[in-house]
């Protein structure tokens, strides 16, 4: 990977101060100070900690598997992958519960992050339609023209919505991309007419079907859909830290890697009204059977082992190069054995 320049340094190095939030501005399930890996301490920003696609995060909190493993892990939670990202290059925390597609990008920036347990081999995303536009947007291949949800630009919802619209002939020039967030949020902007379709997770999708407010246009959360949707498996919800972290507390990142791959295998033995049982309940949002559902709904996007799969990895790359200026510049010079690696999950005891 070609160094980069002190001048393109010192732009990302600003870059980063703007956008990233100060730590005392992300909302805490916990209290408690820093950690840097040290004495089994760590603190792990996710990208939502209540969406669905992130559930291993606080499931592998429940069952107790960290404190097993020796480890006192602080999770902490922003409502957007790209801010969870920001936190990580910042220092602030050690790790990110998120999605895999950031480790390609941040590396055209100069930056090194690796997937050390990758849980989930598809989005578990869908592209959801204002039930009002739904007899008219039938397709991606209907975007130009319209107002599009993601949770917030740079996000992996961003990068999906643009997958899917160059992928079906439409320039991402031709929409407009709207903040709207997740959960109640993402709903109310729908509610309002501030988007005519948008990118979401469950329980939004199970939220938005259940009240006939919105149907699935694209379905990400199935092996089916994605190969369909992005022509091949896109590795989703991973548990990425910075590469010189992950080389010099290789101890801690395995211990990590152990309790995250038993919660993964715990999910493959149990049902979905066992696992939504075990999740906070406020969760569930006054809805537990919703909830439920929500959960059966996506669960099976967890892969069980936390291995990535190279073919995979190589699909990001090929799609995220199909939409992106910076990762199209740089495909031929981007190092995959970089952005993941397998040897902690596959040891995962």
């Amino acid at each position: 990977m070609p160094r980069t320049s002190v001048r393109a340094g010192a732009a990302a190095l600003a870059a980063v101060t703007v956008l990233a939030l100060p730590l005392a501005s992300c909302r805490d399930s916990r209290s408690g100070g820093g950690g840097d890996g040290t004495s089994g301490r760590v603190k792990i920003m996710v990208g939502g900690i209540d969406k669905v696609i992130y559930l291993p995060a606080k499931l592998t909190e429940r069952l107790g598997y960290f404190e097993e493993q020796g480890l006192d892990v602080q999770l902490l939670t922003e409502p957007a992958g790209a801010q969870a990202e920001n936190v990580l290059i910042s220092g602030d925390v050690q790790g990110v519960v998120g999605f895999y597609d950031h480790a390609i990008h941040l590396q055209t920036k100069g930056k090194c992050v690796q997937s050390v347990v990758q849980m989930a081999d598809v989005p578990g995303e869908a592209e959801m339609v204002a039930e009002k536009k739904a007899g008219s947007l039938t397709s991606p291949a209907g975007f130009k023209g319209k107002k599009l949800g993601v949770t917030s630009p740079g996000s992996s919802t961003d990068f999906l919505t643009r997958a899917l619209a160059v992928r079906n002939g439409v320039k991402t020039s031709d929409y407009t991309t709207v903040k709207a967030g997740a959960g109640q949020t993402f709903i109310s902007t729908m509610d309002n007419g501030g988007i005519d379709a948008g990118m979401t997770t469950d329980p939004t999708i199970a939220k938005l079907v259940g009240t006939g407010k919105a149907k699935v246009l694209v379905e990400m959360r199935t092996e089916e859909g994605t190969r369909k949707a992005l022509g091949g498996l896109y590795p989703s919800s991973s548990l990425y830290m910075d590469c010189a972290y992950v080389e010099s507390h290789g101890a801690a990142v395995q211990k990590l890697a152990n309790a995250f791959v038993k919660t993964l295998r715990w999910i493959k033995q149990h049902k979905p009204a066992e696992i939504a049982a075990k999740m906070p309940a406020d969760y569930a949002g006054g809805d537990p059977k919703l909830y439920e559902k929500a959960v059966g709904d996506s669960i099976s996007m967890f892969n069980g082992d936390g291995v990535m799969k190279p073919e995979a990895a190589e699909n990001v790359l090929k799609v995220l190069a199909q939409f992106s200026p910076e990762v199209g510049e740089k495909k031929d010079e981007i190092d995959l054995s970089r952005t993941y690696t397998t040897r902690f999950a596959a040891g995962a005891k």
